[in-house]
């Protein structure tokens, strides 16, 4: 049976924003929901990859993890506020006949250099994964992550007309940033807690 803060812990960090989801929503403005299906899908696929490598490694380096969660998470955290800061500032999305989304491949491989979904994954394997089978750990976390993101791009489909309107765009990009600074505020208080 899974820890209920366990599934907690993945839906609320899956659904919040942060960079696989900014990407999620822009795609979904720019492209619609169905082209955007290859990154959501590319998103999850990266994210268990991580979790797979995250789970493996720490199965060898559990001690080693107890002296990087604070300066991770503290790092992340930073990133966090930085994304946030240039949400706040961004300019309405621009469209172009010749622009793509994200492709599956560049989804999985951009969760490489995406660190909430790496304090996602090591949070997970450290705190959830040790007495619950890998297979299925990776099952329940793709499970629950699928919703959580492909929220984000039905939410830039619906809402990419009205992203146009200079006032609209401002007070969408302000609630997105400050929501990534909510995020950011509520990793460094549970570390600095436990």
């Amino acid at each position: 049976m899974l820890d209920p803060s366990y599934i907690s812990y993945v839906v609320v960090m899956s659904v919040t924003p942060g960079p696989n989801n900014v990407m999620l929503a822009t795609s979904g403005v720019n492209y619609g929901l169905k082209k955007t299906l290859p990154m959501v899908l590319g998103i999850i696929a990266g994210c268990l990859v991580q979790l797979l490598f995250s789970i493996l490694a720490f199965e060898q380096l559990l001690h080693w993890m107890a002296m990087i969660r604070i300066p991770l998470t503290l790092l992340g955290s930073g990133y966090l506020f930085w994304l946030a800061w240039k949400i706040f500032r961004s300019a309405a999305p621009q469209l172009t006949q010749a622009s793509t989304p994200m492709s599956f491949l560049g989804a999985v491989l951009f969760q490489a250099v995406n660190p909430k979904a790496w304090l996602m994954c090591l949070n997970v394997a450290l705190v959830y994964a040790a007495d619950v089978p890998l297979s299925w750990m990776l099952l329940s976390y793709g499970l629950m992550t699928l919703p959580c993101v492909i929220i984000w791009a039905m939410l830039g489909d619906k809402m990419s007309g009205l992203l146009q309107d200079a006032s609209k765009r401002w007070v969408f990009n302000s609630v997105m940033a400050l929501t990534l600074v909510m995020t950011a505020s509520w990793m460094l208080v549970e570390v600095i807690m436990a």
